[in-house]
């Protein structure tokens, strides 16, 4: 494909063998960028997979280097932060100030290298050691690549070849084939061609990072289900990653999913009352900032009827309808916010603003706000909980109490769950009804707050029920705890202390690894 963009394959830019090709457009006018990348064929593929394995095995051989390739990216990105922002902005109309060169190119920054100090520290591997019986295990690399799906809307914090699957897969031992996604291929393949010299400067086998933009579908449930392949980091549509999981749960592969999300919000009536107009400006904020494209997005807000519930509704619908609105990331985001807004009228939703493809230029819908009652979501629950992705909210207002507990029964597994309540104790009640309904609904539970931040903190999860994810125990944000999604538990049975892994020997590293030595956390040697 003479046109196409090239594919980074065992530290080589070659031209991609590819029968088939794709334009990418600029959302914010909605005509190509002029850049053409390839659908990679299966052989392509298995090339890069052999690649991997081979690029596994010399990481396992020097550990030391994979810190040494994270610290050394990060800076690599910050020298190269204009023209990768720049590209990100062409590609997903993303605002270049605050939020691709002040917030989300410092966060990737920032978890590459906190993932460098995980890798370097080693108390990640949960080091455990039984002396009676001389057993000893810790959490190691899975001895082979990593497939990444990125998402398409955090083109660098989440992306294929920078993001949090990335770091993570990486910091663990293993090499990653990232699959870009076809919102901002020519973002990945800046950041691609600073981690490949990052590799080389650092002496990391330069088929730890390869990089692919597109496959048939057939062809990405073959990569899932390879024999080579040790695991995958999925994020994206519902329907998409549960065709990849069926293709690796057949397999008997890892994957791990970040599917979708409407992270209720549950709005009680002394809140409401107390701070009824600040709350609405947060709630604005959160579903509007980044034309709702975030996976935390506040999607459904459940209130109880009440004068102040009316009058919060009248606020935010005229509030929606006169803000600005923003661009969505792709004429199929676009289609999908529309089919989805659809949808959920037909379920018996009822519009209150918006509702409707923007007129102009570039891909927008209004800013949209529906409203249904606490009868009509019981009646249609699975329906009224389909995740609009982008500037859309429905309002669920249940008669009372009851219901709401009801309702919040109903809730599928979802990211985030908030509750906001009196600053006193009005509200204490009622918090006790429905904070258990809700907890074990979602990963992350807020009080008093929009759950559109993600920090990237040891403590954090993002991660969830299904279909917020397809495994309960996991997270994609938050070092190091993210790290052991692409790690094997090996265990030793009185194997000689040489032949050990440093961090299960009698000695410990020289960091002071924290280690569980005969049920006790500890930095101590044996």
């Amino acid at each position: 494909m003479a046109d196409a963009q090239p594919v980074l394959i065992d530290g080589q830019w070659r031209p991609a063998t590819a029968a088939s090709t794709f334009d990418v457009y600029d959302p914010q006018a909605a005509t190509p960028t002029g850049e053409t990348y390839p659908l990679s064929t299966q052989a392509e593929v298995e090339a890069a997979l052999t690649a991997g394995r081979a690029a596994a095995a010399e990481m396992s051989e020097r550990p030391d280097v994979v810190p040494e390739f994270l610290d050394s990216f990060a800076a690599r990105i910050e020298t190269r932060r204009d023209a990768i922002v720049a590209m990100a902005h062409r590609e997903t109309g993303l605002p270049v100030s605050p939020r691709l060169n002040d917030v989300e190119l410092p966060r990737t920054t920032d978890q590459l290298r906190q993932a460098a100090a995980a890798a370097r520290s080693g108390s990640w591997r949960l080091p455990t050691i039984d002396t009676s019986s001389g057993i000893r295990s810790s959490y190691r690399a899975l001895g082979g690549p990593v497939a990444v799906f990125g998402p398409n809307n955090f083109p660098l914090a989440f992306n294929s070849i920078s993001g949090g699957d990335f770091v993570a897969a990486i910091a663990a031992g293993n090499p990653v084939l990232a699959k870009g996604n076809s919102s901002h291929p020519g973002t990945t393949r800046l950041l691609a061609e600073e981690a490949l010299e990052a590799a080389k400067e650092t002496g990391m086998p330069v088929a730890s990072v390869q990089l692919i933009y597109r496959t048939e579908h057939a062809v990405g449930e073959w990569l899932v289900a390879h024999p080579a392949l040790a695991a995958t980091g999925y994020t994206g549509s519902r329907a998409a990653g549960l065709a990849l999981k069926r293709a690796a749960d057949a397999a008997g592969k890892p994957i791990y999913l970040e599917l979708s999300s409407i992270n209720p919000v549950i709005i009680l009536p002394g809140a409401l009352a107390e701070r009824g107009s600040e709350i609405a400006e947060e709630f604005i904020t959160s579903c509007l900032m980044g034309t709702g494209q975030f996976c935390t997005n506040s999607g459904l807000i459940l209130l109880l009827a009440d004068p102040a519930s009316d009058r919060f509704l009248q606020e935010t619908a005229a509030k929606f309808q006169a803000a600005a609105v923003g661009t969505l990331l792709s004429r199929g985001v676009q289609e999908g916010l529309e089919r989805t807004i659809k949808l959920l009228c037909d379920a018996g939703a009822q519009l209150v603003a918006g509702g409707t493809v923007e007129k102009g230029s570039g891909y927008r819908f209004q800013n949209t706000l529906l409203r249904a009652s606490g009868e009509v979501f019981l009646r249609q629950a699975q329906r009224l909980q389909e995740e609009a992705f982008g500037n859309a909210s429905l309002c669920v207002v249940a008669a009372d109490l009851d219901q709401a507990a009801e309702i919040a029964d109903q809730f599928e597994g979802n990211l985030t769950g908030c509750i906001y309540s009196h600053s006193g104790d009005a509200d204490d009640e009622s918090y006790r009804r429905l904070e258990p309904r809700l907890r074990s609904r979602v990963g992350r539970l807020l009080n008093d707050k929009m759950p559109t931040g993600v920090a990237v903190s040891p403590a954090m999860n993002h991660g969830g029920p299904y279909p917020a994810t397809g495994h309960p125990g996991f997270t994609a944000v938050g070092l190091p705890a993210s790290i052991r999604r692409f790690a094997m538990l090996q265990c030793y049975d009185n194997v000689r202390e040489h032949r050990l892994p440093e961090e299960l020997r009698d000695a410990n590293l020289a960091d002071g690894t924290w280690r569980w030595i005969d049920g006790n956390w500890t930095r101590e040697n044996v």
